[in-house]
């Protein structure tokens, strides 16, 4: 195991959004679309210590919901269209946008943790 200095806030956010390796910046996180790769092939960091949950899933559905729902009451006040463009519209936006932040997302939390070094909850008598 190779230890590796903490990056900044900046480089980790761009690393996250861009799947690359939190440590080098270089290696690819991901193997698939959302699968996570067992390791670093650049510097060999362990991503087993990536937990990201149902957090990236979360601040996706806030994101696309502020974004669909302001945009179509936006519309809706303007323009007044009838309620079938607002279908044709809004059903794919509603549909593609979360397909598309959804790995950003989750890159930037993985990237998080290992720049924050967060682990499991403990308790202080463990």
């Amino acid at each position: 195991m190779t230890t590796h200095d903490a990056p900044s806030l900046a480089s980790t956010i761009v690393s996250g959004i861009l799947g690359r390796c939190p440590a080098c910046g270089s290696g690819k996180m991901f193997s698939g679309y959302l699968t996570l790769a067992p390791r670093c092939k650049m510097c060999g960091l362990d991503y087993s210590f990536a937990d990201s949950g149902d957090g990236p899933a979360v601040f996706v559905i806030l994101v696309t919901g502020f974004i669909v729902v302001g945009a179509a009451l936006y519309v809706e006040m303007v323009y007044s269209p009838p309620y079938w463009l607002h279908a044709a519209l809004w059903g794919p936006l509603a549909i593609l946008l979360p397909l598309l932040l959804l790995r950003s997302f989750k890159g930037v939390l993985i990237a998080l943790q290992y720049k924050n070094k967060a682990q499991e909850g403990r308790l202080a008598s463990e």
